[in-house]
């Protein structure tokens, strides 16, 4: 039986009901069972259904957390009755479902079916996976996931109020927010989806060219001019010493297209999300160059979000959309749930990506395209948190590479449209534990960025828009 782990206490599995539905855990079962029926058994039992003992297992788990703040009363207090005795002692009291309801302080929600798009990588785990998990429903959510091809339909959409919230690219609302490239339209930044998790991935015939001194000339996709994806290749280039408007190609390309685009020679490279670059090593198309968590660890790359207009419409509904995806990240960052995971989010409704890449992703133990098995547990994480230093930073690069004129009140519009105040405070009711602060200092190649000195940061390039 695969263990899933509690978010609250890394080291320990939770323990699931049985998927039959008495109440004792999967393992008694089996022993209870012949061994031929234990096999029967097993193969009966649905995914579905041991996603759903996870789920009432996890709010189970958060509930207790509550009642019992201090990890080593909690523990002694499960020691001593045991957990079936302790949830029937507290229902005893206090009705589970009641006390449910005032942990997630559900008040009346003014929608409740909502329209969510998303892109099919890896970026959107936590939004897409809150779907199966039910940790939607479990809020009263009647979620509908609108998988979208492109990152311009997924801004259309919004601007339209085709959707009532969505994946983003996490440079996406504040570009929308100030106008660039669309009519401005005020949006919002829930959570970051994930950082980490992307690379530079190239054709097989650079394997040794590996040298980006070496690359004027080469074409690059980048899913879209607003993204991490575009800010950091360009800052990459611009460190070897390429101009990244003159000296190399640039095209937007969605991130299903861009395996398919290296295998015909249509490009040299991409950086992009995964699980593509992971794709085009299985399809033996290309090889990692390099995980942009060696260029900025612990970067930001999507994020979930909405319009303004939505939250002051929609407060309550909003704050059960931001307690879904906060609970669905929490799961998401133990390294225990992340087999589990891609399981989840492997189905053709979903990213239709065969488990076998996904799981390369997940746990960081992959191969790539060089012959070598790599491990590296951190290759993409799900921290949710919404830094306004992480905002000021790609409004320095926007300003670098010429999407925005003149001077920019750079912490403004952090503040504005990056909602870090609300993230902390739903993580905080979710008892998730939320960092101080609002700009942390980053290291981006080496060089330091100080969202204090962000007008001299993006004066200091040698190779920019503006040089």
């Amino acid at each position: 039986m695969t263990q899933y782990f509690d978010p609250y206490n890394a080291d320990r599995p939770l323990m699931l009901k049985c998927s039959c539905g008495r109440d004792h855990t999967v393992a008694e079962h089996q022993q209870e069972l012949s061994a031929e029926g234990a096999t029967a058994e097993l193969k009966r039992r649905s995914l579905s259904s041991e996603f759903e003992a996870y789920s009432n297992a996890f709010i189970e788990a958060t509930l207790v957390k509550a009642l019992f703040p201090q990890d080593a009363v909690r523990r002694r207090f499960l020691r001593a009755v045991g957990k079936g005795t302790a949830m029937a002692a507290i229902g005893s009291v206090l009705p589970l479902a009641s006390l449910q309801a005032m942990a997630q302080d559900k008040t009346a929600l003014e929608k409740t079916k909502l329209k969510i798009g998303f892109i099919p990588i890896t970026c959107a785990t936590p939004l897409i996976m809150a779907h199966p998990l039910g940790f939607y429903s479990k809020q009263g959510l009647d979620v509908e996931l609108s998988k979208t091809a492109g990152w311009a339909l997924i801004r259309d959409k919004m601007i339209n109020k085709e959707y009532d919230a969505t994946h983003f690219l996490s440079p996406m609302p504040l570009a929308i927010s100030m106008g660039l490239g669309s009519n401005p339209t005020p949006m919002n930044v829930a959570t970051i989806q994930n950082v980490n998790g992307q690379a530079i991935t190239l054709a097989l015939k650079h394997k040794n060219n590996r040298d980006p001194k070496n690359w004027k000339g080469f074409k690059f996709a980048i899913p879209f001019e607003y993204s991490m994806h575009n800010f950091l290749l360009r800052y990459y280039l611009a460190e070897a010493g390429l101009n990244p408007d003159t000296d190399v190609q640039l095209r937007v390309v969605p991130p299903a297209e861009m395996v398919a685009n290296l295998k015909a020679g249509n490009i040299d490279g991409f950086l992009g999300p995964d699980p593509f670059n992971q794709r085009a090593v299985y399809e033996e198309a290309g090889f990692i160059h390099v995980l942009t968590k060696d260029l900025w660890n612990g970067h930001p790359c999507c994020a979930f979000g909405t319009s303004t207009e939505f939250i002051q419409k929609n407060p309550n509904t909003f704050a059960a959309l931001y307690r879904s995806v906060l609970t669905a990240a929490a799961m998401a960052r133990q390294p225990g749930n992340r087999e589990l995971i891609a399981k989840v989010i492997s189905p053709a409704q979903y990213l239709n990506q065969p488990e076998a890449v996904l799981t390369q992703v997940l746990t960081g133990k992959f191969a790539d395209g060089l012959g070598k098995i790599q491990n590296v547990p951190d290759r993409a994480d799900f921290d949710p948190i919404p830094w306004q230093s992480m905002a000021v930073w790609m409004l320095t690069q926007m300003q670098r590479w010429g999407y925005v004129k003149g001077d920019v009140n750079y912490k403004q519009i952090a503040e504005k449209v990056f909602l870090l105040t609300d993230a902390k405070k739903h993580m905080k009711e979710l008892s998730q534990k939320a960092p101080e602060g609002a700009y942390p200092k980053f290291k981006i190649m080496g060089k330091e960025f100080d969202a204090d000195k962000a007008a001299a940061y993006a004066k200091s390039f040698a190779i920019s828009k503006a040089a």
